[in-house]
């Protein structure tokens, strides 16, 4: 401990003697940290508010009747004569049910299985909304409100009105932000719809939805499971989308082959739905830990350099220690310790100065009518961004220390005496 001591003592020494290219190489350190936290906490921020306008309002695993061709056309049933050529033109998709046959033992089923965080039945049916002369096509989907809103955040894109009306009030209707400007219709206003069949009902505009994808909200309106089944005449059994939240989203492309084989549906996985979206937040955040870690390395290179110069100016010093009785490897050591100092106390000032960054950004207004939920830049304060500076910024000062180092406990005094 006392040798430490010492050792720790010749190496602040050293440091103050070099005060102005101590302090450059922390601030070179501070610097590095603080853009590599601040530049992955706002990238990553951003590729959540990105990505949870997608994957926070997808399903891990939706299940569905897929309307398909026939597997197996009627002149491979007729015709046996493989001598002969058959053209069928026209060919008509196989004709399926577009609801989910045993529904109700789905669901059930899908409530008792304990890798599901939850479900949320879903019906969908076309609909026109007319203004005068012209017709509006529109998909009106009905669902759960409740378990929408626990398991997708629904509330959050209905910034006008109370989803949960949804379901109170009977015969009601969330209409998209862009069919409710072109309708110019607000809450409490009753608007004709038609269904594909001709019937036709008026449903009471209860909320405002608005996804921030401008085609989305042009085309998508919301009601609830009873009124969406009286707008398609049918019974409280008929359900046409079974969407699901797992525990583990990773388990979602194997339980989605496993859901449709037991269920008999279709199923589709959040991965295969939205694979573009998890490669561009991939890219993003490879290219934000790129420019951090060079950051960092450039930080480490300043050191190295600061280093070698001291060594060098330092000759006369180092051969004095030496003659003292000072070993290579306690000349090595003092070395070292000047680069850790340099490397923790710019780190931890780093770390300071990126978190008061990126608070400072998530102060910052960021208003825009396509995103009525964010209020500021959005900025991720995951502490793994702080420890991986931190390690990166002491492994990297400390290498740029150690071949300096090691190159002063090679010096022979007795040739710098002599040469003086």
């Amino acid at each position: 401990m006392s040798s430490f001591r010492l050792l720790f003592e010749v190496a602040l020494a050293l440091m103050q003697a070099r005060r102005k290219q101590t302090i450059v190489a922390g601030v070179g350190v501070l610097f590095s940290i603080a853009m590599f936290i601040t530049l992955l906490g706002f990238m990553n921020g951003l590729n959540m508010l990105l990505d949870g306008l997608i994957l926070n309002r997808t399903p891990h695993v939706r299940l569905y009747n897929e309307v398909k061709a026939r597997p197996k056309q009627v002149s491979e049933e007729y015709f046996n004569d493989t001598s002969k050529k058959y053209f069928v033109s026209s060919v008509r998709p196989f004709k399926v049910r577009k609801d989910i046959y045993n529904s109700a033992s789905i669901l059930k089923s899908l409530q008792q299985d304990i890798r599901v965080a939850g479900i949320a039945p879903r019906v969908s049916v076309q609909v026109f909304f007319t203004i005068g002369s012209i017709d509006l096509a529109a998909v009106v989907n009905g669902i759960d409100v409740p378990a929408e809103i626990k398991l997708f955040n629904f509330k959050d894109y209905v910034p006008e009105g109370n989803p949960i009306d949804a379901m109170n009030i009977p015969n009601s209707i969330i209409l998209g932000k862009g069919i409710a400007e072109k309708l110019m219709v607000q809450l409490g206003d009753m608007v004709p719809v038609t269904t594909s069949a001709g019937e036709r009902y008026t449903l009471k505009v209860v909320g405002i939805f608005q996804s921030g994808i401008a085609d989305y909200d042009k085309v998508t309106c919301f009601a609830s499971l009873a009124t969406t089944q009286k707008l398609l005449i049918q019974n409280s059994n008929y359900i046409s989308d079974i969407q699901i939240k797992l525990k583990d989203l990773t388990t979602a492309p194997l339980l989605a082959q496993e859901f449709a084989k037991k269920y008999q549906v279709d199923a589709e996985d959040i991965q295969t739905a939205n694979a573009q979206f998890e490669t561009g937040s991939d890219v993003r955040s490879i290219i934000s830990y790129a420019v951090g870690i060079t950051l960092l390395v450039v930080a480490g290179f300043g050191i190295y350099n600061i280093l070698n110069m001291m060594i060098y100016e330092k000759m006369d010093t180092i051969a004095i220690l030496k003659a003292t009785g000072f070993s290579g490897k306690d000349v090595q050591s003092i070395f070292i310790y000047i680069a850790l100092t340099i490397g923790i106390i710019g780190g931890v000032c780093g770390v300071l100065v990126g978190l008061l960054l990126s608070y400072g950004i998530d102060q910052i207004p960021f208003i825009t009518p396509a995103l009525p939920t964010v209020k500021t830049f959005p900025v991720d304060y995951n502490p793994k961004y702080y420890v991986t500076a931190t390690v990166f910024a002491i492994v990297t000062t400390y290498l740029a220390g150690y071949f300096p180092a090691k190159k002063a406990s090679v010096v022979d005094p007795v040739v710098i005496i002599r040469g003086k």
